[in-house]
């Protein structure tokens, strides 16, 4: 019976229905809804037998509602974790709103790595749109307003490419299956472009930056997780080792490190930071070796995780002082003992630090392009993990927990929070220490072995002079009040002022020509005609044979009509 119920219904409806179910409770018993169904999706999704599948005919398609791969287990593990730890975080403070939304989210992000075809991975992929959108709004701000119908139009922009990539694919090879792409026309490459996007590649990664530090502290843990790491999945899935998309990760790796560099805002640079992540599983993706789509599958699991606990630490000092700007905090360690702890061990984690969850998934990444002899590919990996131990393993916790004292004084966050950092915590050291439980799932069997001796040598030596840098250059990295210009300003401010600008000018000339066609017609008339006789004067009072007087209609007709469409 247990069985039968389990194939009948897709994880992430469980997670769908409880986005219901918590507007109509309150209390104890919207608790437990809360943090009961990511607990019941988890069991669904790992007590599945293997050939577990529900299908429907929808006209000549069939629909794959369920269809778990191995790497969607993964996901969708991770992402009902997160739903259950991001509960335990949102608890005292979130709105009903914002958790109806994170579930609806959270359940449709779940539904994507369950669905075997194109068409119902879409429509889950719109009701994330939807769901995080509304996340975004719960925060009840005017710029999260703002920033919520920007994401929007992204998103829908995003979606557009997809489904007509999709509807393109789907006529073309009559095939709507969810499985291994090849780029061999526009139809696939409209759907690359739709995941990308997605991923928050260039030229449209700033999105993440404008949205997500909009959101409540809970909110915006919600959206670190779901919308990226989804796309990664169908990146995973869908473009296996194609190699367009190495220098795509490594662009996204370098922009998102030199932007969180800039940065003043601590939630904009974590959120910078998911950029530059992302970046290192694309690039393992291009790579496609068993290896490089294991550490790319790792590195979301572990990165959900750690990026979590940052925003969660990042969160609760928001939540506590008000204040997210570097400028504004510091010396929190003194009141803030446990957020410091989790935050430091989060920012290890990001930075590959041994012995944490980030540097047995990164590293794998890495050792795959030394083993596909990709040297500037590693190169550039190895000096990435410097810039990211910089700007988000020390700066982060350097200008928020330490270095000036800013007077603040604030306590450590309510227990529903702290406890959500603890558990994160816990799972970044417990996955960095016995690798081997999330090896198990991924989708290849893992021969790597990440603690060999030049292994951590070589990592203790990055990390240590990266460390010495930041602390040679400290007075170069002091955050000042600046606002850092992204690719965004480019649509949001540039085109915009250029467009007003041309019809502006196009306005002007078309009004000076008017008035004079009109000055130089008036004069002419005035010329020739007899206002005292009311009759023509000169060349048009000639009399005029019929047929010529006709040719002359024809031809004012016509300039009538030209300058009418003009």
């Amino acid at each position: 019976m247990m069985n039968e119920l389990m194939i009948e219904i897709p994880p992430g409806w469980i997670i769908i229905a409880g986005a219901f179910i918590l507007a109509i409770t309150r209390g104890m018993l919207q608790k437990i809804a809360m943090l009961g169904l990511p607990l019941l999706a988890l069991v669904m999704i790992w007590s599945l037998p293997e050939e577990a599948s529900w299908q429907i005919q929808f006209f000549d398609y069939q629909i794959s509602l369920l269809e778990f791969t191995a790497t969607g287990k993964v996901f969708a593990t991770v992402f009902a974790l997160m739903t259950f730890v991001g509960g335990i975080f949102a608890m005292r403070t979130a709105s009903t709103l914002e958790l109806c939304a994170a579930f609806l989210y959270a359940g449709s992000a779940i539904g994507v790595t369950s669905s075997g075809d194109l068409i119902s991975l879409f429509v889950y992929w719109e009701i994330m749109a939807l769901g995080s959108t509304a996340v975004v709004l719960a925060a009840g701000t005017v710029n999260s307003y703002k920033a919520a119908m920007r994401y929007l139009l992204m998103h829908a922009f995003s979606g557009s490419v997809l489904m007509v990539g999709i509807a393109w694919h789907i006529y073309g090879t009559g095939s709507a299956e969810f499985s291994q792409l090849s780029l061999d026309g526009p139809a696939q490459w409209m759907i690359l472009i739709g995941f990308l996007v997605n991923a928050g590649a260039p030229p449209f990664s700033a999105w993440i930056a404008d949205a997500y530090p909009e959101a409540s502290p809970s909110g915006c843990v919600f959206l670190s997780a779901f919308t990226t790491k989804t796309s990664v999945f169908a990146l995973l899935i869908a473009f296996p080792g194609t190699e367009i998309l190495i220098p795509i990760g490594c662009f996204m790796i370098f922009y998102g490190i030199i932007y969180a560099l800039l940065e003043n805002d601590a939630r904009r640079i974590l959120s910078y930071s998911i950029v530059n992540q992302v970046g290192f599983m694309v690039v393992g993706i291009g790579i496609g070796t068993e290896m490089a789509l294991n550490g790319a599958t790792a590195h979301a699991f572990a990165h959900i995780v750690y990026k979590a606990l940052l925003l969660m630490s990042a969160g609760a000092v928001l939540y506590q002082t008000g204040k997210r700007r570097c400028s504004d905090l510091g010396g929190l360690y003194q009141s803030m003992p446990l957020t410091t702890i989790c935050g430091t061990i989060g920012a290890l984690a990001i930075s590959s630090f041994p012995f944490t969850s980030g540097f047995i998934s990164k590293s794998m990444i890495s050792s795959s392009a030394a083993y596909e002899h990709l040297t500037w590919v590693w190169f550039l990996l190895a000096a990435a993990s410097a810039g990211v131990f910089l700007h988000a393993g020390i700066k982060y916790p350097w200008f928020v927990f330490f270095q000036k004292d800013s007077g603040l004084r604030p306590s450590d966050p309510p227990k529903n929070m702290q406890i959500a950092m603890v558990i994160f915590a816990v799972v970044c050291i417990a996955l960095g220490v016995f690798p081997q439980p999330l090896y198990d799932i991924l989708p290849f069997t893992v021969e790597y072995v990440p603690y060999t001796a030049d292994h951590l040598v070589t990592q203790f030596q990055l990390l240590l002079f990266a460390g010495l840098a930041f602390f040679l250059l400290l007075p170069m990295m002091k955050r000042t009040e600046t606002i850092s210009l992204d690719f965004d300003w480019v649509y949001r401010r540039l085109l915009p002022r250029g467009w007003s600008f041309v019809t502006a000018v196009v306005c002007r000339v078309y009004c000076a020509t008017q008035k004079t066609v009109t000055s130089l017609l008036s004069n002419t008339l005035q010329k020739h005609y007899d206002r005292e006789q009311e009759k023509p004067l000169g060349y048009f009072a000639k009399l005029w044979p019929t047929e010529t007087m006709v040719v002359w209609v024809a031809v004012l007709l016509a300039v009538y009509l030209v300058l009418y469409y003009i």
